[in-house]
């Protein structure tokens, strides 16, 4: 595996390559597609002004994780620890996520205004399901000789939760934080597409509408390397937190 670990970066060198050979020898203006060296300098030289969107952007995304921790946490061990209640919330989660997010949207701005509460809820809104489903599947995938042997040695419910089922669903959790992580900028974009005076999605609106493709493009780039970031932290929590999954390899 170590041997393919240069393929990432090559790949990626290639697709901009390309992407400059296309831009330079198709002559295509920069407000249709913009070369990826032009984006760059945007990213690198308008920092100053870029900068303070991505920071709030930012902070939307990691309030909006943080919430949807403190909601799907607790409502994957009450669904676990209820089977009955879980029959009778999952077309609610369902139904949560089949409602699209440029619908609910408006609303929440409508409901809580063009600051950072409806673009936090939006990234929660988004978020939690992934959590949620996946930690309550770690959960109920526990080996059942476990649970007996627990049963046998007198364990109660939440003794057997924390020393068994928890570490257990550990892998699950992580799963799906990482798929929460990696979509969390998409529900903080949209509310700031909807309705801010702040933020990379404004920015990138307002660019837009005034045909200076890289700057959009430069928020983009902003917004690849805070999901990338998350990833990476999620990883690296998960491999201290669960360590144990990682010592045969």
């Amino acid at each position: 595996m170590k041997q393919t670990g240069w393929l990432p970066p090559v790949l990626i060198l290639s697709v901009l390559a390309l992407w400059e050979a296309g831009c330079r020898l198709g002559g295509l203006p920069e407000f249709i597609l913009p070369p990826p060296s032009r984006v760059l300098r945007v990213a690198v030289w308008e920092a100053p002004r870029l900068l303070p969107h991505a920071a709030v952007t930012l902070t939307e995304i990691l309030a909006g994780i943080g919430l949807a921790l403190a909601v799907a946490i607790p409502l994957a061990v009450v669904m676990f620890a209820r089977p009955a209640l879980e029959r009778s919330l999952a077309p609610f989660l369902i139904a949560s996520q089949a409602i699209p997010v440029f619908a609910l949207a408006p609303l929440l701005v409508v409901w809580l205004g063009y600051g950072l509460a409806s673009k936090i809820l939006m990234a929660a809104v988004i978020i939690f399901f992934p959590i949620t489903v996946s930690l309550l599947e770690g959960l109920k995938s526990c080996d059942p000789a476990y649970r007996t042997l627990f049963r046998l040695m007198g364990a109660g419910f939440r003794q057997t939760l924390v020393r068994l089922h928890w570490p257990w669903a550990l892998p699950y959790f992580f799963a799906g934080l990482k798929v929460g992580v990696s979509v969390a900028t998409i529900g903080a974009v949209i509310g700031e597409w909807v309705g801010a005076q702040q933020g990379l999605g404004y920015l990138m609106i307002q660019s837009n509408a005034r045909l200076k493709t890289d700057w959009v493009f430069a928020a983009i780039f902003y917004l690849a390397l805070m999901g990338l970031g998350l990833w990476w932290l999620v990883g690296r929590l998960e491999r201290r937190l669960a360590a144990w999954r990682y010592l045969s390899g």
